[in-house]
């Protein structure tokens, strides 16, 4: 196969597994994804899920946000790890928004990005998720795949989200970004991998990646 090629197959593979596609993080608007997004660095989509109804019953806004404490915040999403940056982060973001943008979350990657504690990533899926915005958020699962594909060097996320958007069509991105986590997740995870599951990998994926995984299998 071409790269065209291959790159068409995971497109329509990934179609055809996820028609529709659910977004793993429980939100109800721009600011309760903002904050749900960050509190997902190093944690799980699950716990994240767990966690935010018990905040977001007392501040699902800016505006009753800033009436909680640091510690308050803290206390609240401690479950989720690294709670002593994140809250300061929710807690100063929330005066930025209200203060420079009338308690609503920006559409706009460069300016969330000024905001506490938000990355690229976490800029990236919200404008993505919320707003429509084309934009390709890596996190680990799209890392792995985009070079067991052989789509991407695997030196960094940096470069694997240009060698993403330079590959995939921009009207997919938002889409595509989902599916890879979900198919990731599904069929292809890093640990506990079964290829004869992994229908791209084994169908398309670099071939050192293949060869590495049948070696593997024959010293177990």
């Amino acid at each position: 196969m071409t790269k065209k090629e291959k790159v068409g197959f995971t497109i329509r593979t990934l179609q055809e597994l996820y028609p529709s596609i659910p977004v793993p993080l429980d939100h109800a608007d721009p600011y309760t994804l903002l904050i749900a997004v960050l509190l997902s660095a190093q944690s799980t989509d699950v716990m994240v899920n767990k966690i935010t109804p018990k905040l977001f019953v007392k501040a699902d806004n800016p505006y009753d946000m800033v009436k909680l404490t640091v510690d308050e915040i803290r206390d609240i999403i401690k479950p989720v790890g690294l709670s002593p940056m994140k809250s300061k982060g929710i807690y100063g973001l929330s005066h930025i928004l209200i203060d420079k943008y009338d308690g609503k979350v920006p559409n706009d990657i460069a300016l969330l990005e000024e905001l506490p504690a938000v990355g690229h990533k976490t800029a990236s899926v919200v404008v993505s998720q919320a707003f429509g915005t084309p934009a390709f958020p890596v996190d680990t699962h799209i890392h792995r795949l985009m070079y067991r594909w052989g789509f991407s060097n695997g030196k960094n996320v940096v470069q694997t989200e240009k060698d993403a958007k330079r590959i995939f069509p921009r009207e997919l991105w938002n889409d595509l970004h989902l599916q890879i986590i979900w198919y990731g997740r599904e069929y292809s995870p890093a640990r506990g991998w079964d290829l004869d599951k992994d229908v791209i990998t084994k169908t398309i994926g670099r071939r050192s990646v293949v060869n590495d995984y049948y070696k593997k299998l024959k010293t177990r």
